[in-house]
């Protein structure tokens, strides 16, 4: 059977941190119970898949497109940025590429994209779960860098808590200086 690597990414819409993607070849010989939607899942639930996708799969490997990138060439462009640097980083390379979403990264790779692919292709869940564990990760380590943006809790997402710190602390070099809320405080502090 010809390798078969599944992408996802997580962390397009917050409004700080890196956007960081999974690729996944999975081992039909050591199939996985359990995979679906990261975000379907307990955080207790992904944590635990996660070191079994990481013992059994052939392959995986997670890449990112940073803040600055995000900024520079915009979300959707970062977010196909990262899926190609994870799928380049395999150290199996796949046959045939599944991605998450309805967009492509530009690459050679024989592909097709997946709508809601996390939940019906078990290597995109698989995929989405490493992301999603490893962004909920660095969000956690960003939140005892920058106290008082509650990283940790909302991971990044624009909540009421989350803009309210903004407004009330600034904004960080973690943040996303394109997203509207940070571009729109920038703005009113002349520090664009």
């Amino acid at each position: 059977m010809l390798p078969l690597a599944g992408v996802d990414e997580v962390g397009r819409g917050p409004l700080a941190g890196d956007v960081v993607a999974a690729a996944v070849i999975l081992d039909p010989d050591q199939p996985i119970t359990g995979l679906r939607d990261s975000k379907k899942l307990t955080h207790k639930r992904r944590e635990a898949l996660a070191e079994e996708i990481k013992s059994r799969a052939q392959a995986w490997a997670i890449a990112r497109a940073s803040v600055e990138e995000i900024d520079e060439i915009n979300i959707l462009q970062a977010s196909l940025l990262a899926m190609r640097r994870a799928v380049e980083s395999l150290s199996l390379q796949p046959a045939m590429v599944l991605v998450d979403g309805n967009r492509l990264p530009n690459w050679s790779y024989p592909s097709e994209a997946v709508v809601k692919g996390d939940d019906r292709v078990a290597a995109i869940a698989a995929a989405s779960i490493l992301a999603k564990v490893q962004r909920d990760a660095e969000l956690i380590v960003l939140d005892e860098q920058y106290p008082g943006y509650g990283f940790a809790g909302h991971k990044g997402y624009p909540t009421a808590a989350h803009l309210e710190a903004l407004k009330r602390l600034g904004v960080t070099p973690v943040h996303r200086k394109s997203f509207a809320p940070v571009k729109t405080l920038l703005a009113g502090s002349g520090a664009e």
